[in-house]
């Protein structure tokens, strides 16, 4: 006790907290695990060396308890079920990622070997806590699939929802400040540069049941500092979105989308956004 009965009573308060929290994980131990299925996946990011088969299958199977352990403290019932189901996934989730890789690869002249973008490139990294957070929210995880993007989002400044839909051959460069809200549905070989929001429009709570981010459909770039917004605002096939547009209603397929500033004309315009389509 500290005597200062009103020190005392909050300390208490928060004690009581603490034992009715639970023991979930810390945030280190998912992103050690993070860290460490990635390397499973590609030796160029791994801590890892294998002198045999035998000790890359004890290597695999500990990683397999781990998953069992954090999902076992963060109170995810049937954890064994979940575990057997998110690792029968895994060809799957590399599958899509190999894909990821080949389309940062060849969307990026400065990108010489993709062995430099598994390496270095904080995109490829932020997609890859995506498919893995994204598989283990398809299962009903409730508390690490957050964690596993929280972790990448901390590292990269990239901030994908582990809920959101995205499609095969997607493609992230530089990535600082891109948000993909939490319904947003992204089709295949979408891009995105830095500085992207792909948000809702309204944020009330009586919302959250709702699609309250946009549709991307396939092959569209969004260049630097646009802000999509809106559930209802679809992104047609092709489309080109350029830097800094703010778009809260629907474009067709293969619209160009920019954002032009100007001196002030007579009537006082400025500036605007311009679609062709």
């Amino acid at each position: 006790m500290t005597n200062n009965p009103v020190l005392d009573s909050f300390l208490h308060q928060l004690y009581l907290q603490h034992q009715e929290s639970g023991k979930c994980i810390s945030p280190e131990e998912v992103a050690k695990w993070l860290n460490d299925i990635f390397g499973l996946l590609y030796p160029e990011r791994s801590t890892q060396t294998f002198i045999n088969e035998v000790a890359f299958m004890k290597h695999f199977e500990h990683l397999r308890a781990q998953l069992n352990h954090i999902l076992s403290s963060c109170n995810d019932s049937s954890a064994d079920d979940l575990v057997d189901r998110f690792f029968d996934s895994l060809p799957e989730i590399k599958a899509k990622l190999d894909k990821d890789l080949e389309a940062t690869f060849l969307g990026d002249p400065a990108a010489k070997t993709k062995q430099v973008v598994i390496r270095s490139y904080p995109g490829f990294y932020a997609i890859a806590a995506y498919r893995l957070a994204n598989a283990l929210d398809k299962l009903g995880t409730l508390l690490i699939p957050r964690a596993l993007t929280e972790h990448a989002h901390v590292m990269t400044g990239i901030d994908i929802h582990p809920s959101a839909t995205i499609g095969e051959y997607f493609c992230i460069d530089h990535g600082t400040g891109i948000v993909v809200g939490e319904t947003t549905v992204i089709g295949n070989h979408v891009k995105l540069y830095q500085g992207v929001t792909l948000g809702a429009l309204s944020v009330d709570k009586k919302d959250a049941t709702t699609k309250r981010h946009p549709t991307i459909e396939d092959e569209v770039v969004i260049y630097a500092g646009a802000t999509i917004l809106g559930g209802n605002t679809v992104v047609g096939k092709g489309s080109v979105i350029g830097g800094n547009v703010w778009l809260t209603r629907s474009v067709p397929e293969g619209s160009k989308v920019y954002y032009s500033a100007s001196m002030s004309d007579e009537s006082g315009e400025t500036d605007r956004i311009t679609i062709k389509s």
